[in-house]
């Protein structure tokens, strides 16, 4: 039908597009190049086009052609798992899993206590090969957490592996609230917290973890900010004002050119500490360290930092996807941006490739990680 009535009135159609043309040159408001090549599309092109599909590679292409790296768009099929990542909390079944070399499976890293993992029978070192009946074995991280995520109070079948046998367990899905911060207490009186983010939670369970520390013992302080990918600039204020001593913590501008400055007041943890970074510690995480440096408060450990200047603005497009948008810069206690620079550690201590994926799966005893002992040997 449409081809027939393009066809018949060609010339009618000929007419009509001059007259919408010359109304656009002369009208307020011209469609933009965006909308006449979507209109395009959808009118004349001969195959099948998914408007959706268009509009977020659009959009995605918009913010990535403003050349900021740190600047990206949320589509609406993944603002969900953005938004849990903040909130430090997801629906599942309480899980970390890595990915095998030789493609046999999932290695059940950890199994968060109290979860329905746990509650099912789920254990540390099991291996992941199935789940609701699919092989995973050759699928990515991904694709396996897409299969397990699901509504809240349903069940999922999980298939493992352990000791040569096969185990079908079926785990409900639930919320499960992520741990930010755990402590250890290691030799000699050294308290460990290793901090995942500073999203939700993070000063909360940080401060708690170091105050379990102290009531146990501990008389020094290590804290763990490797392949911290940063969060939020009010959980940073909140951490370092119970840090440090009266003074500023943190300075933004943002881009209309107004400053905050955060500050700390006379209350203070007053203990040796260090602090662990690596090439992964992006944003707060970095500017934790460079505060904490900046103060004299801690020796800082490891490899040098990304170097993240820009503090990003989540903002929601009307469709349920969203744009995360530098908005704005941020600076060290003295003033120093980290952009391109990033924290510079007091004690370098660099890792090969084998040595750093195993801090980041947590497969490294103490006794065994570099950077941790040169922490602590900066700390006698």
């Amino acid at each position: 039908m449409k081809k027939k009535l393009l066809t018949i009135g060609s010339y009618v159609l000929v007419a009509m597009l001059a007259t919408v043309i010359t109304l656009a040159l002369v009208g307020e408001n011209p469609p933009s190049k965006l909308d006449r090549l979507e209109a395009l599309i959808e009118n004349r092109f001969i195959g099948e086009a998914d408007t959706q599909a268009m509009e977020d590679a659009a959009a995605a292409a918009m913010v990535k052609a403003t050349g900021d790296r740190w600047s990206y768009y949320i589509s609406a099929k993944d603002y969900d798992t953005h938004r849990e990542q903040e909130e430090n909390a997801y629906v599942g079944v309480g899980v970390t899993i890595q990915p095998q070399e030789d493609e046999s499976g999932f290695l059940i890293i950890m199994v968060t206590d109290g979860s329905p993992a746990k509650e099912a029978g789920i254990e540390v070192n099991d291996l992941l090969i199935g789940v609701e009946d699919q092989d995973v074995r050759g699928m990515t991280t991904d694709e396996v957490g897409a299969l397990v995520k699901g509504q809240e109070g349903t069940k999922v079948s999980l298939t493992v592996m352990r000791k040569g046998e096969h185990m079908t367990l079926s785990v409900e899905r639930r919320r499960i609230e992520q741990p930010v911060a755990e402590g250890e207490m290691l030799e000699d009186g050294i308290g460990l917290v290793k901090i995942s983010n500073f999203d939700a939670r993070c000063a909360e369970e940080t401060i708690s973890a170091i105050e379990k520390l102290r009531s146990a013992g501990a008389k020094k302080l290590i804290l763990d900010v490797r392949n911290n990918p940063g969060g939020f600039a009010d959980e940073l204020v909140k951490l370092l004002d119970y840090l440090l001593p009266e003074g500023d913590l943190f300075r933004s501008v943002s881009f209309d050119g107004k400053e905050q400055v955060d500050t700390s007041d006379e209350n203070f943890l007053d203990m040796p500490m260090a602090v662990l970074v690596n090439g992964d510690s992006y944003s707060a995480a970095e500017f934790f360290a460079a505060a904490l440096q900046e103060y004299e408060a801690a020796v800082v450990v490891g490899e040098p930092t990304v170097g993240k200047g820009y503090y990003q603005q989540t903002i929601p497009l009307g469709d349920g996807s969203a744009v995360a948008l530098s908005t704005g810069k941020y600076f060290t206690p003295k003033g120093n941006s980290l952009a391109d620079k990033g924290v510079i550690p007091t004690v370098r201590v660099d890792v090969d490739e084998e040595t750093a994926s195993a801090i980041y799966y947590g497969t490294l005893s103490a006794g065994e990680d570099p950077q941790l002992q040169a922490a602590i040997k900066a700390l006698e």
